[in-house]
């Protein structure tokens, strides 16, 4: 594939979202500590009967905080070992602020060790139909090309063991729930020997702040063990289904994942011995994954906690603050074929390109189709990368994404039904084999 310099005007945009998605990983324990805050002032409020009633709120705020500090030591962390594509120190519409100088930024690797997992930005050919990212959501990255070359490496190092908990141990972290150990209630809240987010004069809307604490969420359905039922209800059906189609594997079949998010059932096909492909659009979930997939040491050798920004629905404090600790496997060791690679950029502006023309084996997407503004462009651009006899393989439901998208912008957005979705695969030279319908808990 060939790969194409990006126009000042592109990478300036691609500049500028890539700073607000770091933006609004710094700004998470800030953000944090502002909801801490409104809790203790709504518990101020109370009448001194109703105060008593409920004394225990002030320590479950200083737990709080506590699990705080220790997200956001994953988070820093995280952004530690990421290496934007981009130099983010250029300035851009006036804004000149130096990302890069927040992040201790690791040279690549000289060398890539078979252990080691390839994650790489994608490059259309030169010519390739480019998208603004004023119609893209704004804390997304669209990956329209690259002044490097289609395998470059994204965050590869050989950098120190690094663990969430700074040498802490972990097991303590993860049940200071039942303990007294939370951090000071004041602005420097976090507990010593924990990474601190820096200080920056941040501007960050409350979407970016709930797209960050999404991540940590699904950090949970994708790679610890607490996510085990849910992939075995989306993902086990689709492996199955590859397992039975594919029963020779000896020269290891191609399989593509768009909308692969944090890279899990990506890494389960490779593991199934098939030359597996994820492709993800979001940088929030790029940078995540990166991270997960390449500077793993050790299974579950992080801790987060995953459900402390919400207090709808708890059974309980412990239950809400419970820690999760990821991933479940290390990624390295779980058996992957040679040839695992993670594509960041648009599937449609990536892979609607000639040089991509009956690549694949086999396509799987996995909650995906609903994610298109044009699913019959989905659905063709997936007929045209398969090779003649290929697979798709397709779970999720038609929950069109900008279905209620109302903005200026009047975003395209194609809502079929599923008959209508079966004529247009018909359409494009599509039997269907298998058909089922399933509920997902």
């Amino acid at each position: 594939m060939a790969a194409r310099r990006y126009t000042e005007h592109e990478e300036a945009l691609e500049i500028k979202s890539l700073r607000r998605i770091i933006a609004a990983y710094i700004n998470y324990q800030d953000a944090a500590e502002k909801d801490v805050k409104r809790y203790e002032r709504s518990f101020k409020k109370l009448s001194p009967a109703h105060k008593e009633l409920l004394f225990h709120l002030g320590l479950k705020y200083q737990r709080l905080r506590w699990c705080i500090s220790m997200n956001t030591s994953f988070i820093m962390n995280m952004l530690e070992a990421f290496e934007p594509p981009f130099d983010m120190s250029q300035c851009v519409d006036g804004d000149c602020h130096d990302c890069a100088e927040h992040m201790h930024g690791h040279s690549h690797a000289d060398t890539i060790n078979n252990s080691e997992l390839l994650v790489q930005h994608c490059c259309p050919e030169e010519g390739a139909n480019t998208r603004e990212t004023e119609n893209k959501k704004d804390e997304e990255v669209h990956m329209v090309g690259c002044s490097q070359p289609a395998a470059c490496n994204l965050g590869i190092s050989q950098g120190e063991d690094k663990s969430c908990n700074d040498g802490k141990d972990a097991s303590a972290a993860a049940n200071c729930q039942d303990t007294d150990c939370f951090a000071s209630s004041t602005d420097e809240n976090v507990t010593p020997g924990h990474r601190r987010a820096p200080s920056l004069p941040l501007d960050v809307p409350p979407v970016d702040v709930d797209k960050v604490r999404c991540i940590i969420r699904n950090i949970v359905r994708d790679w610890a063990q607490e996510g085990q039922i849910e992939r075995d209800e989306c993902y086990k059906p689709i492996l199955e289904e590859l397992n039975r189609l594919f029963p020779d594997r000896s020269r290891p079949p191609s399989c593509l994942v768009p909308g692969a998010g944090l890279g899990r059932l990506a890494l389960e096909i490779s593991s199934l011995g098939f030359v597996s492909q994820g492709n993800e659009f979001s940088y929030y979930m790029m940078i995540c994954s990166s991270f997960i997939l390449n500077h793993t040491q050790e299974a579950n050798e992080w801790t987060i906690y995953p459900w402390i920004h919400n207090n709808c629905n708890s059974l309980s404090d412990k239950d809400q603050l419970r820690a999760v600790s990821f991933p479940d496997i290390h990624p390295s060791s779980a058996g992957i074929t040679e040839g695992f690679s993670m594509c960041a950029g648009d599937f449609v502006e990536v892979y609607n390109e000639e040089s991509q023309e009956s690549a694949w084996d086999a396509v799987v997407t996995c909650f995906f189709l609903d994610t298109a503004h044009n699913i019959v462009e989905y659905i063709e651009i997936i007929s045209k990368i398969l090779k003649d006899g290929g697979i798709w393989v397709n779970m999720g439901p038609l929950l069109y994404h900008f279905a209620d998208a109302y903005g200026p912008d009047d975003d395209m957005s194609i809502e079929l039904s599923l008959e209508d979705v079966k004529r247009v695969a018909y359409h494009y030279g599509f039997v269907m084999e298998v058909r089922g319908l399933c509920t997902i808990n």
